[in-house]
């Protein structure tokens, strides 16, 4: 490719050919058809602002048509925007890891909750957090897939679109039940770890979740969440602290 390096590969997300430099395309080429339905919609909002200043009665009648009509705009170019951003990590402009990561220690590091990011045993598939808290331990990776992408399971069997997802549940499954066997070996406590795979991408389905193959799929703000559901206490502060330490000793940085 004119530009690049022979001794350097070109990552597929930034290639000419590639779907993430397609969908940002066409989004771009799309930008007038989007400003000319939120002059509609903004258009129908001024309608709307000043036939309820006049049914209620209200002075200055044409400021409340303007001040719905820019709510309206406003609104609506948020949604679409976030619409965008939501696939930054899939266009390879965000780093999952990094948005996760900021979120569970935000939301349990002062609920007694140790993490542990980038973390695998040597031979193993790495993942990108690894949870240790009251309620268990918890392996967090993270991924994307293009926006039209359907997430769901049927029969057990986890789906993306049209092509099944056990290469995708199947090594972090493996990994799980090596980190828990190591962990028990090493500390003499019985641990089971929980698989959660925080979606960036991808079509879920309502609610922001689903669970096949022994693996949860659900969205980044979700996870957290979902490990404060957790009510029983199954591990005290010295069992935390004797696994948090077990782990940064025994496991390698990815």
């Amino acid at each position: 490719m004119p530009g690049g390096s022979i001794y350097v590969q070109q990552d597929a997300k930034y290639a000419g050919s590639s779907p993430q430099w397609y969908y940002e395309k066409f989004w771009r080429e799309a930008a007038k058809g989007r400003q000319r339905s939120r002059m509609v919609k903004a258009a129908v909002g001024f309608v709307v602002g000043i036939g309820l200043a006049i049914r209620f009665g209200l002075d200055l009648v044409p400021l409340y048509g303007l001040a719905l009509a820019g709510v309206v705009a406003a609104a609506d170019w948020w949604l679409a925007w976030s619409s965008f951003r939501a696939t930054a990590v899939w266009r390879g402009q965000r780093r999952g890891e990094a948005i996760t990561g900021r979120m569970l220690r935000r939301s349990l590091r002062r609920r007694g909750y140790k993490v542990l990011d980038g973390r695998a045993i040597r031979g193993q598939a790495s993942i990108d957090h690894l949870v240790i808290g009251p309620g268990g331990l918890w392996i967090v990776d993270n991924e994307s897939w293009s926006p039209d992408t359907e997430i769901a399971a049927y029969g057990g069997r986890l789906f993306f679109g049209e092509k099944y997802g056990t290469n995708v549940a199947r090594p972090l499954a493996e990994t799980a039940r090596a980190f828990a066997e190591m962990l028990t070996r090493e500390t003499g406590v019985p641990v089971t770890i929980t698989v959660m795979l925080a979606a960036h991408s991808g079509s879920l389905p309502r609610g922001g979740s689903v669970t096949a193959e022994g693996i949860t799929l659900l969205k980044p703000r979700l996870v957290a969440r979902r490990i404060k559901a957790s009510r029983e206490v199954v591990l005290d502060d010295d069992q935390i602290e004797l696994l948090t330490r077990t782990a940064a000793r025994e496991l390698q940085r990815s």
